[in-house]
């Protein structure tokens, strides 16, 4: 029988342990991975950069139940010219509107409306706001002709950012120096937008007219040679060629709040389409009831004045 082995033999030596701390790992972006070296130099570097201002400006358009096709057709013209909005589903045309459509808004994450009322079937309004302190304008909307009824030759890029041309009479009153500036903040694309293009070929123009403001989008056509250069001397000879569409916002009220609020400003010679509706109908109702008059008059003229009896009316009945 062999003799049994030490407990000392038997024990082997342990490895040694490695140290668990893992190497810390480097930062990752979007081009790769950083270094720490990279990063600390990076941060050194870049001590308190300047602030630089960025428009973030987002438009939401949206529009009332049993709208019209025609002004449906508005709406998408002006969601295909505004690359910075978002459009949402039809809102219920009622008195707490305003509640729910600044909840949407605030859902969207933009920070302007314009919502398209329309009211029995053949009354157009335009809301348009800036959310959710205001101010906030209700337009009614005269003479609209979309870019499919116009069939206009102009044609610009889609998303490409606009100029905005103003009368002068917008400089002469304080609420139309407001519509102004409202009108710059939703209709302006902002700058380097993700869906803009990083240029202009187009033209809003704003212009009053009888207290109206109407509205005209222009194509900027400028000529070229053979060789798609512009020739010298080009821009003096750019001609404008109108797209479309066209409409003429007639303002009503101006609100404090967003979609409500105190009047800032009233239009007095605002009339509303129902009042014009009901003069036509007295119109043709006074028609009727001049012809009524005429016929009661004639009576009375044959009964005043009645025919001699015709002394040979009874020869023939013999």
């Amino acid at each position: 029988m062999g003799k049994k082995r030490k407990h000392s033999e038997t024990q082997t030596a342990e490895p040694k342990k490695k140290d668990e701390a893992a190497p810390e790992r480097p930062k990752r972006s979007l081009f790769g991975w950083k270094d720490k070296e990279e990063v600390q130099q990076q941060t050194e570097s870049n001590t308190d950069p300047p602030q630089v201002f960025r428009n973030k400006e987002k438009v939401m358009v949206t529009c009332s139940r049993r709208i019209n096709y025609r002004y449906r057709h508005l709406m998408l013209n002006m969601v295909s010219l505004l690359p910075h909005c978002k459009k949402d589903n039809k809102v219920e045309s009622r008195s707490s509107k305003g509640a729910t459509l600044n909840e949407l808004i605030e859902l969207r994450g933009c920070s302007s409306a314009l919502f398209f009322e329309c009211r029995k079937h053949q009354d157009l309004y335009l809301w348009m706001a800036r959310c959710p302190n205001g101010p906030s304008v209700k337009f009614l909307v005269n003479a609209v002709h979309t870019m499919e009824e116009l069939k206009l030759t102009g044609n610009h890029l889609k998303g490409s950012r606009p100029l905005l041309t103003f009368s002068s009479n917008f400089e002469k009153d304080a609420h139309w120096k407001l519509l102004k500036e409202m009108i710059i903040q939703i209709f302006g694309t902002p700058k380097e937008h993700r869906k803009s293009k990083p240029y202009h070929d187009h033209v809003f123009v704003f212009s009053i007219a009888d207290d109206h403001i109407w509205f005209r989008n222009y194509q900027i056509s400028v000529p070229h040679n053979e060789s798609d250069k512009m020739v010298r001397g080009g821009l003096d000879k750019m001609t404008l060629v109108e797209v479309g569409p066209r409409f003429c916002l007639n303002p009503i009220k101006i609100f404090a709040g967003s979609f409500g609020g105190p009047t800032l400003y009233e239009n007095p010679f605002y009339v509303s389409p129902n009042q014009i509706r009901a003069l036509e109908k007295r119109q043709k109702a006074g028609k009727y009831a001049k012809k009524v008059k005429a016929k009661t008059r004639r009576k009375m003229h044959e009964l005043s004045n009645p025919l001699e009896p015709d002394e040979f009316a009874d020869m023939w009945r013999e």
